[in-house]
């Protein structure tokens, strides 16, 4: 295997961990931490013999692409010693050692096997990206190390956190800083200020700076990655620059979290012999994962970001980026030689830009972690070991919502039945509201499909999303019968990936307790389908 710098760091890392159960890792990009410091933890003898690694990885592309690199390196088969567990996808057996799994089923796994009995370390890769699944999943291991498993080992990795306040969380745990192995990347401003929209103007002016970069106008060192805030603004650039691209010997592929994960796994690949690659992304590939071959980065400075709203839900919301992302998302460009990297702003904007994201624990609804807690046995959510705690404002709101949904008892502030029954459906606390009134009112199948179509992402095309019709009198009436039927007006990913969850959810509520969800506060006797 190629030496990485995280090789050469590993007699100070292994040092550490002799005399500290837990362990702060900061590694810039280039140096290995993710595939390397997995398979050598295995291999030290500080862990018990048949032992299990989980490696906890914020996006599904992420833990299938690291699993599958630890096994070609180390000759595995993957789904062997090594696999990992995603969203509809799974490869582990029981002779799995180094299991790669999304955050958010840690937390269905701890309901299952409360002190994880065949783990020995619990690896938490990418911590700066601090989902709510994050921040929940380190206090509950924390836990669990204080009260009943004090072998339990906890490493936090990242390129850039703010190492010491972790440290301090993990009782004063060691921190080891390990070089990256990047090339020099030259960083190209805009002579405009950043574009805070995305319509047909911002399209038309990233689109023209994709293409100057492909037309050789603009800098280019291989294939070019760029960066967009969402799904709608990557078709919007490839309808823009398809055919031109493709004419000067670019295959312009798409990578963002709804497509298929096979799609997903073509756009990190090299491209094909004789041509070259742009490939269109959201934040996804800001980090965790080398796509093969890029040396050019085109960033139009946006994401979408998760932000409570004053009606009380979680929204996706046009946001520009902190200075850690952007410098994130310029190092893609020199993770396999020089590079560069063009900026859709000028460099004043810099000062007014964050630097660092806010946690999502601090900016979105927390009925969902709260209601996962009440299901551990935390009764009080201002006594649990936050990372960082949220606002008393915000705890209080999602707990009158829980109180309102019928999943929290006032009185004793425990789980009551029906919360219980909750849990067991993979969703959010409303759309799993909604899901266990129809299994009370023996309308599972229905209730599936209309909490798939309302969580996941829309199955009409935006073009076609408010035609007249028949059925335009409602929103969810319309996407149901659109699922039903079909037709051109139909995102055919989305509607594959609605129909997995329908299908997810119809198994689950055959699990569901009828009895302890209580009598259905709606009565569908002598209705059609429509009412």
């Amino acid at each position: 295997m190629e030496r990485l710098p995280l090789d050469d760091a590993w007699p100070e890392i292994a040092a550490r961990l002799a005399t500290h159960r837990n362990l702060v890792l900061v590694a810039e990009p280039g140096a290995g931490k993710t595939t390397r410091f997995p398979p050598q933890l295995l291999d030290s003898g500080l862990l018990p013999a048949q032992t299990r690694i989980l490696v906890l990885e914020p996006r599904r592309l992420a833990a299938r692409a690291a699993a599958s690199r630890i096994a070609d390196e180390r000759k595995w088969r993957l789904g062997g010693e090594v696999g990992y567990r995603v969203r509809f996808d799974s490869k582990v057996s029981a002779m799995t050692r180094i299991e790669f799994l999304t955050e958010g089923l840690l937390s269905r796994r701890l309901q299952s096997d409360p002190e994880l009995r065949d783990v020995s370390a619990v690896i938490l890769d990418e911590f700066h990206e601090r989902s709510q699944h994050t921040d929940l999943a380190i206090g509950l291991l924390l836990e669990l190390q204080q009260l009943s498993r004090p072998d339990l080992r906890l490493i936090v990795m990242s390129a850039t956190l703010n190492a010491e306040a972790v440290s301090k969380f993990l009782d004063d745990a060691p921190i080891v800083r390990v070089p990256g192995r990047t090339h020099p990347v030259r960083v190209h401003h805009a002579s405009h200020p950043l574009l805070m929209e995305t319509g047909p103007r911002f399209l038309d002016a990233a689109a023209g700076v994709a293409l100057d970069v492909c037309e050789g106008r603009l800098p280019r060192e291989g294939d070019v990655l760029m960066f967009l805030p969402g799904a709608r603004e990557i078709r919007g650039i490839a309808e823009r620059i398809g055919a031109r691209a493709n004419a000067l010997g670019f295959d312009v592929v798409e990578l963002h979290g709804s497509l298929a994960l096979e799609d997903q796994d073509r756009a990190i690949r090299r491209a094909e012999a004789g041509r070259k690659k742009i490939v269109l992304a959201t934040n996804i590939a800001e980090s965790s994962l080398t796509i093969d071959g890029v040396g050019t980065v085109v960033d139009t400075g946006l994401a979408r970001v998760v932000r409570f709203d004053a009606a009380g839900f979680s929204r996706l919301q046009i946001s520009r980026i902190s200075l850690a992302s952007a410098t994130q998302r310029a190092g893609r460009a020199g993770r396999q030689g020089p590079g560069h990297c063009h900026r859709l702003w000028n460099k004043l904007d810099e000062a007014s830009m964050p630097a660092f994201e806010i946690a999502e624990i601090l900016r979105t609804d927390l009925t969902d972690p709260l209601l996962l807690l009440l299901g551990f046995g935390v009764t009080d959510a201002e006594s649990f070991s936050w990372f960082e705690k949220p606002a008393p404002a915000a705890l209080r709101g999602a707990i009158e919502t829980l109180n309102e949904l019928g999943f929290r008892d006032s009185a004793s502030g425990g789980l009551t039945d029906r919360g219980r029954e909750a849990l067991k459906l993979p969703l959010a606390v409303r759309p799993a509201r909604l899901v266990l009134e129809a299994a009370a009112a023996s309308s599972s199948k229905l209730g599936a499909k209309l909490a798939a179509l309302l969580s996941e992402k829309d199955i009409l095309l935006r073009s076609n999303s408010r035609f007249s019709g028949s059925h335009a009198e409602s929103d969810i009436l319309l996407r149901l019968h659109a699922l039903n039927e079909g037709g051109a007006t139909v995102d055919r990913i989305a509607k594959q990936n609605v129909l997995k969850v329908v299908a997810q959810l119809e198994d689950a509520a055959r699990t569901l307790d009828t009895k302890r969800i209580g009598r259905p506060q709606l009565s569908l006797d002598g209705l059609d389908d429509d009412e």
